[in-house]
């Protein structure tokens, strides 16, 4: 039988529908393809046209486009942990922050998928920042082995050496006949830091050519070049993509190939990597499988959720979780996408927070954040609003990367005494947050004190509470403070004090002029 016609028949029972499937047919190879930091709308797919993204297009144009794929923890270690192990990040211990040690108990769908039978194998930027280790002290490979040999010259200093497509070209070139993939394309674009005016200079962009500058930031021409080098960071991302199918193409594998494409976190300027508002955790995703998706070509609007990945590879691949000794997990397989079956009333809210991202708030501790996202309204709880929640203006505000954005942010505020920008993307919060993200995608108008709105306020909230604490949540169960306990990774624990005492640290993510004369900035 036609594997599309199995797939409608049969609407991919979980682990049953699956396991025949292991018995009848070839089990499909899988490419995650996973850009580092980048925000839903600025790919061509989804209707911009200041960013060309042939390749992700090609993706969606040929499988399905996620309207509403979202990550819970908008940071790179935690979000891409998510996606390892199809569990939230208040799961996951250590690794719900940013610079973990990753808990030697929990595997990924890599190294399970590994252990039963693919060929595994990653290039660049895997899980990170943070050590991973086994219960022995081994290092360990949450995303396969690396194939990170061929270089290339890049075109600009922002760019890496790492040749994506030719190191996949011989990851295949060494796969066992007869062996299905698992491939994790892992690039470090559109990450940062730039080569300032690379949009304008190489790729022939003009400021005008964006639509909407973000209204948390001034419309000024920094700003905008600033956003165009991020767009041409992401082309290169993508151009690399591009040669990746041509190259299952050419060798028969396409058709049988699940391709993923998406991003951990959103881009990386002031309010957006390593908050939790829409354009923080709202990514691209676009995901193909000739063999494998009905109805081609469609825009799906239910809520997609990063721990859905590892499910629903472990349910193409026929392998039961609990046998990869991945269970439990707290994703729900995205086959019923594939089918074109899907019950909305079903994936109708996605979870997210944060704990602990980058340093530099005195004890190391973090800003503890849940919210639920339902209905296009976001509700958000801050449960530590005495906390600096981009951390400390002393220390740079280190969740948030230097930038042309932020200096110009920062500096408008000292010379012209203006707090708005400043206020909206470094100021304290809030104890509860509300936004209507399909009127207000900004997040820029917060409903949460109005009357009208009460009961749609505690409705979510008391929605969100629920769910986290049948997830086990330690902040809701009253034990969040062990999320501030857990050590960095590296050298990094202890960074406050050691700061402040006036030691020389790292902080290269970030410019000179980020820092605060002082702390006392209200």
């Amino acid at each position: 039988m036609e594997l599309r016609l199995y797939l409608a028949v049969l609407g991919f029972s979980l682990f049953i529908g699956c396991s025949e499937l292991a018995k009848t047919s070839t089990r499909p190879n899988i490419l995650f393809a996973i850009a580092d930091d980048a925000s839903w709308k600025h790919f061509g797919a989804y209707g911009c046209d200041w960013v060309k993204t042939p390749g992700f297009d090609y993706v969606a144009e040929n499988g399905i486009l996620f309207m509403n794929a979202y990550t819970p923890n908008a940071k790179c270690a935690p979000s891409r942990a998510c996606i390892l192990t199809g569990r939230n990040s208040w799961q996951l211990e250590e690794a719900a922050n940013h610079f973990p040690y990753f808990p030697s108990k929990y595997k990924t769908y890599v190294e399970a998928l590994g252990a039963h039978g693919y060929w595994t194998g990653s290039v660049a930027k895997g899980w990170s920042p943070g050590e991973a280790l086994d219960a022995q002290g081994n290092p360990r490979q949450l995303t396969g082995p690396k194939f990170d040999d061929i270089k290339l010259k890049p075109p600009t200093t922002g760019i890496g050496s790492h040749d994506y497509a030719q190191n996949f070209s011989q990851f295949i070139n060494e796969k066992p006949d007869g062996q299905p993939f698992c491939f994790w394309y892992g690039g470090y674009e559109p990450h940062r830091a730039y080569e300032y005016e690379t949009g304008v200079k190489l790729a022939g962009k003009t400021l005008q050519m964006i639509d909407e500058v973000p209204a948390f930031w001034p419309d000024v021409d920094s700003v905008r070049n600033d956003m165009l080098d991020y767009a041409y960071e992401i082309e290169y991302f993508d151009s690399h993509l591009v040669k990746m199918i041509d190259l299952l193409k050419a060798n028969g594998e396409l058709e049988n190939t699940i391709i993923v494409v998406t991003a951990d976190n959103g881009m990386p300027f002031p309010r957006v990597k390593g908050q939790v508002y829409e354009y923080s955790n709202h990514l691209p995703l676009a995901i193909m499988w000739p063999n494998g998706i009905v109805e081609s070509g469609r825009k799906e609007e239910a809520y997609a959720n990063f721990i859905d990945f590892a499910p629903t590879f472990f349910e193409v691949a026929g392998i039961d979780p609990a046998s990869a000794e991945m269970a439990p997990i707290t994703g729900k397989s995205l086959t019923d996408f594939f089918n074109n079956n899907v019950d909305e009333e079903e994936r109708d809210f996605v979870l997210v927070g944060k704990e602990r991202h980058d340093i530099g708030r005195p004890d190391d501790v973090g800003y503890p954040v849940r919210g639920i996202i339902k209905d296009s309204f976001l509700y958000l709880h801050n449960f530590k609003t005495d906390r600096w929640p981009v951390g400390n203006p002393e220390t740079g505000y280190l969740n948030c990367d230097g930038s042309p954005t932020k200096s110009y942010i920062l500096n408008t505020r000292r010379v012209e005494d203006n707090e708005h920008y400043w206020s909206m993307n470094f100021g304290k919060r809030d104890e509860e947050e509300l936004y209507n993200i399909k009127l207000d995608p900004y997040c820029m108008d917060n409903l949460a004190d109005l009357q009208e709105r009460e009961t749609l306020r505690n409705t979510l909230k008391a929605e969100m509470m629920e769910k986290l604490i049948e997830q086990g949540d330690p902040r809701v169960l009253g034990n969040g403070e062990v999320f501030d306990q857990y050590e960095y990774a590296g050298s990094h624990q202890g960074f406050y004090a050691r700061y402040m005492s006036g030691e020389q640290m790292n902080t290269s993510w970030v410019n000179d002029s980020d820092f605060e004369k002082s702390s006392i900035v209200e």
